[in-house]
């Protein structure tokens, strides 16, 4: 009984430890993760639920079909990408972090006062520097990841993200150029 007593308490004193990090081990696995990976899972976490918050945001504000059929994506993609990401945690013993972080919320606070074009152009901006941030790390955490689980995680999610940044890019560029023919008129 004692033995047991001092395992689970053992145990405990792990999960309370990772916790404090933002990511939650689980016992029966013990998953220990480095530093570099534990930043990689938390932010991508909560970088995935602040997309599908966004996207769902971008299909109700956004003047332009095109932004909203963005924003509907971003919601599909994600949603996807942030199921495979909670298997793969539970996989291997940790627990993702919930919410979207203060920095998201932050950006969300921000876009839910626009509308209009104000909104469409804001939105497209936040996500051209998003996404061009998440293929990074992605590309980062896919070729340099400690967690053989998370590493091809990121491998896998990686193509999704590359190709929503040519796609913020594309809207992006698209509405530069009608904005600079609707100012020479």
């Amino acid at each position: 009984m004692v033995r047991q007593f001092a395992t689970t308490a053992a145990l405990l004193g792990t999960s309370v430890l990772l916790a404090a990090g933002g990511v939650f081990a689980a016992p029966q696995h013990g998953a220990r993760l480095s530093a570099a990976d534990k930043k990689f899972v938390k932010e991508a976490a909560q970088g995935g639920q602040a997309e599908v918050k966004l996207g769902n945001l971008a299909v109700k504000k956004a003047s332009s079909s095109e932004v909203k059929q963005f924003g509907q994506r971003m919601v599909d993609d994600h949603t996807k990408a942030n199921n495979d990401f909670k298997q793969v945690a539970a996989k291997e013993g940790f627990m993702l972090p919930a919410g979207i972080g203060q920095k998201n919320q932050q950006v969300y606070d921000r876009l839910s006062k626009l509308s209009g074009t104000a909104f469409d152009k804001a939105y497209m901006s936040d996500m051209l520097k998003d996404h061009e941030q998440d293929v990074a790390a992605f590309r980062h955490q896919a070729k340099n990841g400690q967690n053989a689980a998370i590493k091809d995680f990121a491998s896998r999610t990686l193509p999704t993200l590359e190709h929503h940044l040519q796609m913020a890019k594309d809207i992006n560029d698209s509405h530069m150029k009608a904005h600079r023919r609707s100012m020479s008129l």
